[in-house]
């Protein structure tokens, strides 16, 4: 058996590494720099610094989401970063809108499904569907996408809670926000109000939108998925081909993918695989509503230093 003395072995963790402890009378700036520089920590330090650095040099900051995000509470900060023009572009599926709407008009969502199931009452919200059915299927809308008409017509209908809906701010501010529907996902589409013509004509209308949105990925661009499973690494996919296709530089961007656990179709389609010919992914597993005040706070400290 050999062995060998510890001088000539090398060891991953050094305890310059290791966390610092605050004091009482911190700021959160002191924080971030008591953070260990191990494993997710640095990670999220180190990606933090990547997006304030693609927010100051004018790259494309591509926000995908679902709709766990609006329900827990985290569309003023992404409202935040589109105010100052961090953001570039959102892109959603139909869930993330339902819930925003209902933000916009009611000041509140999110139903209880069990309870809603037991006794059919589960996603029949009359005023919700024939708001947004109607804003599809309103020929004044039919040469905008599902996400500019929902923006347009919340907004010049004055909604009590604009102030508090992705969908209002991006129109206002003119960032694209692009809904990609699944027919038959959405309680929506449970109500005689749902016409799948003019919901595909909206969403394929968006997908082509979001397209040109994912061609501006080029070189130290960013590139955020929180929470949407399958929908969004799905379009992203087909979208980052096209670009590539029409030779677009759409390589050398960093992804990150923020979720409550590990699932196959972020990790592939938005992380894994976009990245081959260059850039780097980070995978950030934790609940949104932790994890995204967090990321949103350490990019904030990293724009003020600089």
């Amino acid at each position: 058996m050999y062995t060998y003395p510890m001088s000539d072995l090398e060891r991953k963790v050094k305890r310059g590494e290791f966390a610092a402890v605050t004091g009482t009378e911190s700021s959160f700036s002191d924080f971030v720099d008591t953070l260990p520089d191990i494993l997710a920590a640095k990670d999220l330090r180190q990606f933090s610094e990547l997006t304030a650095l693609a927010a100051k040099s004018k790259k494309a900051v591509i926000v995908m989401f679902g709709g766990h995000v609006v329900k827990t509470g985290l569309a003023p900060l992404l409202i935040d970063w589109m105010k100052r023009g961090i953001i570039t572009a959102l892109a959603t599926h139909g869930a993330s809108i339902i819930h925003d709407t209902e933000i916009a008009l009611f000041g509140r969502t999110s139903e209880d499904v069990r309870a809603g199931l037991a006794d059919g009452r589960f996603g029949m919200s009359r005023d919700t569907a024939d708001f947004i059915n109607g804003v599809i299927t309103n020929p004044d809308n039919s040469e905008l996408g599902f996400g500019e008409a929902l923006g347009k017509t919340l907004v010049h209908e004055d909604a009590p809670f604009k102030e508090n809906s992705l969908l209002c701010k991006a129109y206002e501010i003119g960032i694209p926000l692009t809904v990609h529907v699944a027919i038959g996902t959405d309680i929506i589409h449970q109500h005689s109000s749902a016409d799948g013509a003019a919901i595909g004509r909206a969403s394929l209308l968006d997908f082509r939108i979001f397209a040109r949105e994912v061609a501006r990925l080029d070189e130290g661009a960013i590139l955020l998925n929180i929470g949407s499973a399958v929908i969004m690494p799905e379009v992203f996919l087909k979208c980052l081909s096209m670009a590539r296709n029409l030779e677009y530089p759409a390589h050398k961007f960093y992804s990150a993918n923020f979720d409550m656990i590990k699932h196959y179709r972020p990790f592939q389609n938005v992380l894994s695989r976009p990245t081959d010919t260059g850039g780097k992914y980070y995978n950030f597993i934790g609940h949104h509503e932790i994890m995204i005040p967090l990321l949103h706070a350490l990019v904030n400290v990293k724009l003020s230093q600089d």
